[in-house]
């Protein structure tokens, strides 16, 4: 029995076991706790159909509100248009959920940065203290992994930080790419970080770093960063071919698949760029550091552009998700081959 039946196998027995808590949701009973999946979620990865994980931290501390809502309700639209079931991902009231109802997604736009910002070190307290949580790239992955979603899409990973040689300021986002087999459909790198640096670690992570149509790894707001990938992806079936043998191979690591802005969004980069480096001077010069950095620099740089960035961001999300939900379609489509 090839690896692919043997894992679809093992979802739906896992899957019939799912204890209906409604119509709506189902509790998934895992090692070292539960999990409230939505059962259009668990329905699809029961029947090994194409599922999207996202993540909830660029709904609550990445966009303003109304603009958090409308766009994380497009970008499940876009998933959707594409074949593909969205997952949302967040910590409710202490409660992991893989799967968010629009409710869900009000209550998360509306709560903003009142949501704990969750990475995976976070998890543990965020649900014993009953908070809301909205989830990173590290704790979605997790939490993607945790059911079986091969696929997560977001907006942007976080890196090496400028100056991380002496600070030693690294996301946790790649330490989760090291060891976390979920293949992550992003728009590369923030140019706020040190890019290189950032390339050079996930090469030590074993991390397979792709650049979806390019040879160049995208800087976030621009389409090219500089720095040459060693693996270049032209379709979604690429994509899905690497993802499914890292799979087989059992490597144990996360994929990297970094998609450019689309280029009439790109245009206003160099004005993007300017921005940011004047707001990294402004958090320096204000000791704004750590976990609060980032989106400090994104509200400022939105600030100094007139609002070009927020909308950039927008696009890229939205193009990020059409192209991650072609590849999980893929996916889906190569393993039900391997079934045939």
């Amino acid at each position: 029995m090839t690896f692919s039946a043997v894992s679809r196998l093992a979802n739906l027995r896992r899957h019939l076991e799912l204890t209906e808590t409604d119509n709506k949701v189902a509790q998934v009973n895992v090692v070292g706790g539960s999990v409230k999946v939505a059962s259009e979620v668990s329905q699809a990865l029961s029947l090994g159909r194409a599922v999207v994980a996202l993540e909830s931290t660029i709904i609550s501390h990445g966009m303003p509100y109304p603009q958090n809502l409308e766009t994380a309700i497009e970008v499940e639209r876009i998933v959707r248009e594409n074949g593909a079931v969205p997952a949302t991902i967040a910590i409710l009231d202490g409660t992991p959920c893989v799967g968010l109802s629009l409710e869900e997604l009000k209550r998360l736009a509306t709560l903003g940065t009142s949501a704990r910002k969750t990475a995976r070190r976070d998890i543990a307290n965020v649900v014993a203290r009953g908070e809301n949580g909205a989830t990173t790239v590290s704790a979605t992955m997790f939490f993607a992994a945790m059911v079986n979603i091969p696929i997560f899409v977001t907006g942007g990973i976080g890196g090496v930080h400028r100056h991380g040689e002496h600070t030693m300021d690294i996301s946790s986002d790649l330490v989760e790419l090291g060891k976390t087999p979920v293949a992550v459909v992003c728009a590369g790198v923030k140019s706020i970080l040190d890019i290189p640096k950032t390339l050079e670690y996930l090469e030590t992570l074993g991390v397979c770093t792709a650049a979806y149509k390019t040879n160049e790894f995208p800087a976030f707001f621009t389409e090219s960063s500089g720095c040459k990938v060693s693996c270049r992806v032209d379709s979604p079936e690429d994509c899905a071919r690497i993802i499914e043998a890292s799979f087989k191979l059992k490597l144990g690591t996360g994929i990297l698949i970094a998609v450019p802005i689309p280029q009439e969004h790109s245009t206003s980069g160099q004005i993007i760029e300017s921005a940011i480096h004047k707001a990294i001077e402004e958090a320096r010069e204000n000791n704004i550091t750590g976990s609060a950095e980032t989106p400090f620099l994104l509200a400022r740089v939105n600030d100094l552009t007139g609002g070009a960035s927020l909308a950039a961001n927008i696009a890229l999300v939205k193009n990020n998700a059409l192209v991650g939900a072609q590849v999980a379609v893929a996916l889906a489509q190569i393993r039900k081959n391997c079934e045939s």
